[in-house]
């Protein structure tokens, strides 16, 4: 998933949806639905970016169906699948104090309460219950291992400071 701080990916085209040019979105957005409330998308495909206009959407099952402006074939949309989903950053709402975007997480230094880095937040992985931190051991780090950390603010996630790009967690370096 590529990222730009100017542009945040919301969700990704799996595949088409019947053979009026429908097409299925997955939804990074939560609740799921909320990926309808940008209509103005830019689908990356392969390094391509392709400004795009939802005409209507709604939930299907575990997924989005959306019309795209412009096409009203099976084929067509086809050739859409794979596409990330993206929207101006500035578009996303102000989250309340303590909550954060996903993309803010990642590429943070991870550091034990006891002052031990772990490593840095490669990417989170949502699990159901919680979701999970995915960290990447680092040149500053006390070992080489992955580690999967459950984020869990207030019980293992102690502090994230955005600023200084650190985050701070009650964790056994051990798991």
């Amino acid at each position: 998933m590529t990222q730009n701080p100017k542009e945040t990916v919301i969700g990704r085209i799996t595949s088409v949806f019947g053979v009026k040019g429908w097409l299925k979105v997955f939804s990074f957005t939560d609740p799921k639905e909320g990926i309808l409330n940008y209509t103005g998308w830019v689908l990356d495909l392969d390094g391509k970016r392709i400004p795009v206009k939802v005409e209507e959407g709604r939930r299907q099952g575990q997924v989005i169906v959306v019309r795209l402006k412009g096409i009203d074939d099976r084929e067509l949309a086809r050739t859409y699948c794979g596409a990330e989903v993206k929207v101006p950053t500035a578009e996303l709402p102000v989250l309340p104090e303590g909550e954060f975007y996903w993309r803010q997480l990642q590429g943070l230094d991870v550091v034990t309460v006891e002052g031990e880095c772990l490593g840095s937040v490669d990417h989170l992985i949502e699990t159901g219950s919680n979701d999970v931190l995915v960290v990447h051991a680092t040149t500053g780090s006390i070992d080489q291992r992955e580690r999967l950390i459950p984020y869990l603010p207030d019980k293992v996630v102690r502090e994230v400071d955005l600023a200084e790009r650190k985050m701070i967690v009650d964790w056994d370096p051990e798991f």
